[in-house]
């Protein structure tokens, strides 16, 4: 095996590799010998189809089989030689089998792992979010509580529509003058305020009576979250069937008994109000503080990625809308999403993924950061704590090598975090 290597770039190498004609033959006698066994020809019995007579009928198949059995035999053997270190499947460029020399030569496009002078990782200076919780919240969740416990009653006809109440509307979708079958519902019903339709949607019902309609335009950006929605620019219809008015009770310390019956006074509900806020802050910190690290590790190392990988990310991604259409019944194509658009949304979230990725393993290789086997226990006993299900159930699900090793990359990753969090310098700040 005869092996070439030229530098594309700092991220991919062109690798043609040579195989020999002695091995080629044998893979394409082998080939031949078992086609011969199975195939049907007219004017031949079973088995004594002539060699010749199967190479003019099923030379582009049986080269095609061949070439991919060599590849697949050959390549990892080829970047180990050759001390690549490959990071995503090769792109396959060439390929073929010269009739002269009978050798088969192959050129695999390898994108391999970037080197880069790791920047500055201990001791950067990163904002820590307080997790004191401040009267606005406490008041923001006691609001929250008296939504939660409010009557409805019917509206008079004169009554506009306010924030708190509860709208019962059809509504309509257009797109370029068409109406959107996705994008249309009836007697549905609007928690004005919540922001759960949209903030734009419920302010342009504020005001309405019933048996009024109003039509109005949104221009979505392309980051909108729903994709059915993202990059468009859509007129609603939108007609009012009722209005129910949300009566709340009086913030007392009988609210706060009917909250919970532990409680003695409104102050014992904003006192659990606090705690609990408090606890889902500190929860919440870890993750937070990661993405603030792993932002600024971004912005300092600017180094080439493989594009090839980035692709991979898009990919995954367009997979995951198309997963969370289709339990809606859509496609893209019905949704009216265009693949195209979908890939540049995607692309720079992909690029900090993979330019991330880069980062943390190459900390983990300079402060030589493993995973050892407590740690992949501790992560089996988290999931099996999630979905309450017994460790070996969880190791049941990750057999596989395609989905054992996401995870444990996943579990990896942590913990380099983990180091990270340890070595930054926190800042205070003041509750918001």
């Amino acid at each position: 095996m005869e092996i070439a290597v030229e530098e594309i770039s700092s991220v991919t190498r062109k690798m043609t590799v040579t195989l020999p004609a002695e091995q080629v033959r044998k893979a394409l006698d082998k080939k031949y010998n078992k086609l011969k066994k199975e195939v049907n020809l007219k004017g031949f019995r079973r088995g004594k189809v002539p060699r010749a007579v199967l190479e003019k009928n099923f030379r582009d198949q049986v080269e095609a089989e061949v070439g991919e059995t060599l590849i697949q035999e050959t390549y990892f053997d080829a970047v180990e030689e050759k001390g690549l270190d490959p990071v995503v499947h090769p792109e396959i460029a060439e390929q073929k089998f010269n009739a002269d020399d009978g050798t088969f030569v192959y050129v695999a496009m390898v994108d391999v792992r970037p080197e880069f002078e790791l920047k500055q990782y201990k001791e950067i200076e990163i904002e820590k979010p307080s997790t004191e919780v401040t009267d606005e919240e406490v008041a923001e969740e006691l609001e929250r509580l008296r939504r939660q416990h409010a009557v409805l009653k019917a509206a008079d006809d004169e009554h506009g529509i306010e924030k708190d109440d509860i709208a019962v509307v059809d509504f309509q979708g257009f797109h370029n003058g068409k109406a959107m079958r996705e994008v249309h519902n009836e007697n549905y019903s609007v928690d004005v305020g919540s922001g759960r339709l949209g903030e734009e949607f419920e302010e342009q019902i504020l005001g309405l009576k019933k048996g009024e309609q109003t039509l109005y335009e949104v221009d979505f950006p392309m980051d909108y979250p729903n994709p059915l929605l993202a990059g468009k620019k859509v007129e609603f219809k939108v007609d009012v069937k009722d209005i129910k008015v949300r009566v709340k009770p009086e913030l007392d310390d009988e609210f706060a008994k009917d909250v919970n019956p532990e409680h003695e006074t409104l102050e014992d509900l904003k006192n659990e109000i606090r705690q609990r806020l408090k606890a889902k802050k500190e929860e919440t910190l870890e993750g937070d503080l990661d993405d603030r690290i792993m932002h600024r590790l971004i912005e300092e190392n600017e180094f080439e990625i493989p594009e090839r990988l980035v692709a991979y990310e898009i990919q995954e991604m367009i997979n995951q809308t198309e997963e969370n259409l289709k339990r809606s019944g859509l496609t893209l194509e019905s949704a009216g999403i265009r693949l195209e658009d979908l890939v540049e949304q995607n692309r720079e979230v992909a690029e900090k993924r993979v330019r991330g990725d880069f980062l943390l393993k190459k900390i983990a290789e300079v402060e030589e950061i493993k995973l050892e086997d407590a740690d992949i226990e501790q992560g089996y006993q988290r999931i099996a704590d999630q979905y309450n299900m017994s460790v070996d159930e969880v190791k049941g699900y990750f057999k596989r090598r395609e989905e054992i090793l996401p995870f444990l990359n996943e579990l990896l990753n942590e913990k380099i975090l983990r180091f990270l969090r340890q070595e930054a310098k926190l800042i205070e700040t003041a509750p918001a």
